[in-house]
């Protein structure tokens, strides 16, 4: 019997009873039924989610040094560093994440995350839309993006809601996730959806006084009065150009530059992305890094109404979260301080602006590190289990869902996959689990193939 039968199988009223017994008629399982009535218990987080800020940690973070951390265990396993006490009374985190600590009455951790794909290229496309590659794919190692796969969470809201506004609904901050020999991580584009529902990227470093955004600067000579009156001159070439308009190619194109105008011509949208509006006290809070200052214009990007914005943190001069080798050193030195600093602001600015109850931040990756420091000092691929948190809209602040081995090389209670988290954000953005996007062919796919981890809801 799984936990979520057991946690409810004393509980059932008769009238319950003869309810799923006239359900089951219909199709509709205990398991499924126990899953919905578990979610319904929890209809008040349902759509609490306004905006998401998701932070993807590409290579994986080690759970030892981050979030479950093993104090007990051996060397090899536990590696250099302490367990520290955070706000929550019996939750410890790694000694690198103090400030973070201190905001572990916002965060939600699930220590028992599993999967089994221990490829960068591939993990990353469950880890960003709850789905993994048909079967016969997962032997191929590296292999670029394709439009048939399945679209991330960034897209599918792009494609169900847009943004309503000049604003582009999905911003991408930080560099295009790719692997060392080139291959660009999948989970970044939009699959099946199709390019209309690309992100807006903005992959240029932002640490500068007076950065200015190159994705939203007018084409040499174009202002923004010359711009909209190209604009309209196009609309009236159209409109006297049928055959034109019957082209094909015209008719994918012309979204994309209606889109593109709105953007580049709309005051509110460079204002957004405007970073030297901030204090020069909040950017340095943020931290003088690029991871700093992109998560810094994400939280700019969802008070202005950007509903989704994905921050990498990868490619840093470190190099990623991807620690074959020197792993201590690498953590101690940039790749910990660096989310501390950055995450710690940033749940503490949303905070004082009043943001967080509306505002979702995940913090994500394809999987975790080795339990055992290999060779080279480093901690290999890892995604049997690794810890992921949340913070924000519908979140149960101090929870700690799932419990890891000693060795957190395995879940020991509650294990979680990808798919479960996914259903999770959708849940708290109000998409209904029934809910089915169309490929290019007009073939449905369900969109949530998970289930919400209840615990973590508020």
């Amino acid at each position: 019997m799984s936990d979520l039968t057991s946690n409810y199988s004393e509980a059932f009223a008769r009238r319950d009873v003869l309810r799923v017994g006239g359900l089951m008629g219909l199709g509709l399982t205990l398991p499924r039924f126990l899953e919905q009535r578990a979610v319904a218990s929890h209809r008040s987080t349902f759509g609490k989610a306004k905006q998401v800020i998701m932070l993807f940690l590409h290579g994986g973070h080690p759970q030892q040094e981050t979030f479950d951390p093993k104090p007990d265990g051996p060397e090899d396993v536990r590696g250099p560093f302490k367990a520290i006490s955070t706000k929550v009374p019996g939750t410890q985190f790694s000694e690198l994440l103090p400030q973070i600590a201190d905001h572990a009455g916002q965060l939600a951790i699930v220590r028992s995350m599993t999967h089994g794909n221990t490829n960068h290229v591939q993990a990353c496309l469950p880890a960003q839309t709850g789905h993994k590659h048909p079967l016969a794919l997962r032997s191929r190692g590296d292999f670029p993006p394709s439009d048939t796969d399945f679209p991330p969470i960034g897209a599918v809201m792009d494609h169900l809601r847009g943004s309503g506004s000049s604003l582009p609904s999905w911003v991408r901050i930080g560099p295009l996730m790719r692997r060392g020999n080139g291959t660009t991580l999948h989970g970044q584009t939009p699959g099946f959806l199709g390019a209309r529902h690309s992100s807006f990227a903005v992959d240029q470093k932002l640490l500068g006084e007076d950065v200015q955004i190159e994705a939203l600067k007018n084409p040499a000579g174009l202002d923004d009065v010359r711009l909209t009156e190209r604009a309209n001159l196009r609309r009236q070439f159209n409109s006297y150009t049928k055959q034109l308009q019957e082209l094909g190619e015209a008719k994918k194109l012309a979204p994309y530059f209606e889109r593109a105008v709105s953007l580049l011509a709309s005051h509110k949208t460079k204002a957004a992305f405007d970073l030297s509006q901030e204090k020069p006290e909040l950017r340095e809070a943020y931290g003088k890094t690029e991871f700093g200052q992109r998560c810094l214009l994400a939280r700019r990007l969802v008070e202005a109404g950007v509903p989704m914005v994905n921050v990498s943190y990868c490619h840093t001069p470190s190099g990623s979260w991807d620690t074959h080798s020197q792993n201590a050193k690498k953590m101690k030195e940039s790749l910990a301080p660096t989310l501390d600093q950055s995450v710690a602001t940033l749940l503490t600015d949303l905070q004082q602006r009043g943001m967080l109850e509306e505002t979702l931040v995940v913090i994500n990756a394809e999987f975790g590190r080795t339990p055992v420091i290999n060779k080279n000092l480093g901690r290999d691929h890892w995604p049997f289990v690794y810890s992921l948190a949340l913070a924000g809209a519908g979140v149960q602040g101090g929870a700690v869902y799932g419990k890891s081995d000693k060795a957190a090389a395995y879940p020991l209670e509650n294990p979680r996959d990808p798919a479960d988290m996914a259903a999770t954000i959708y849940h708290l953005l109000g998409v209904p689990s029934t809910t089915r996007v169309y490929d290019s062919a007009g073939r449905p796919h369900s969109l949530v193939v998970g289930s919400p981890i209840e615990e973590l809801l508020s």
